[in-house]
């Protein structure tokens, strides 16, 4: 089986502070932002820097700050807001893209104890490998599903091939479509996940993926991982995606 197998560098890892746990007292780097150091771009509170650790080797890693506050997320920021940590994080996925220093660039967010984070401070990463194999990265078929709802070329759906099991929602746009759909779509996809589809669910991901100029999103809740696919590579289609994909029209549009 071809997968891309990369080094994690556990010495740095061990550094990291950690303030996703209730009893650790790690302070927020990101809320220090006076002795913040690798700042790239900032645009008023959101900050675009180099990561101070620097886990994956052979490769680099940035952080995008979405804002000053630390007890807010996605669905809580002003339209405005969104669409300006939006812009911020794809100009700095294409210039890193097309830069030549890089075979891909991963952009990500993890929000949540059972995301693989370790920041509750909201925020995005961008990390560039100078050699990966982009094939293996994702398969498009996992990014097709039961359309929710499409504007200006941009479509939101529910995965009817889900990358790993249940509720996975989708946003199909580009890098030439108007951002503003794509970020109403994300708000209201990332609501619904942590409001309204499991009750108790505190954790999600955000995932970005292109091909060419195309750009897909998925959001992806986060629990513990079914047994089927850690140990078989067996996903699931769920039964329930016309009723998910009916009341997030009713909720959202």
């Amino acid at each position: 089986m071809e997968i891309n197998l990369i080094k994690f560098d556990t010495t740095v890892g061990s550094t990291k502070p950690v303030t996703l746990i209730d009893n650790r007292h790690d302070a927020c780097p990101f809320c220090d932002v006076e002795h913040l150091t690798g700042i790239i771009d900032t645009d008023d509170d959101i900050i675009f820097l180099k990561n101070k650790y620097n886990v994956v080797v052979g490769a680099d890693q940035f952080v995008l700050i979405e804002g000053r506050e630390c007890g807010v997320d996605m669905p809580e920021y002003s339209l405005d807001h969104m669409i300006r940590v939006l812009s911020m994080a794809l100009k700095h996925w294409r210039r890193l893209l097309d830069g030549g220093r890089y075979e891909e660039v991963l952009l990500f967010k993890n929000f949540g104890p059972m995301s693989g984070g370790t920041i509750k401070h909201p925020h995005m990463q961008l990390v560039g490998f100078p050699e990966l194999r982009a094939e293996l990265l994702f398969d498009p078929i996992e990014l097709t599903g039961l359309e929710i709802k499409k504007e200006d070329g941009v479509e939101l759906n529910i995965s009817t091939c889900p990358r790993l099991g249940f509720g996975e929602l989708n946003v199909l746009t580009a890098f030439d479509l108007p951002i503003e759909p794509t970020a109403r779509f994300i708000q209201a996809g990332v609501h619904y996940l942590m409001h309204h589809f499991r009750k108790n669910l505190t954790s999600y991901n955000l995932f970005f993926y292109h091909r060419s100029e195309k750009i897909y999103i998925k959001m992806m809740p986060r629990f513990a991982t079914s047994p089927y696919f850690v140990g078989y590579n067996i996903r699931f289609r769920p039964n329930n995606l016309e009723r998910i994909a009916a009341e997030i029209k009713r909720l959202y549009f």
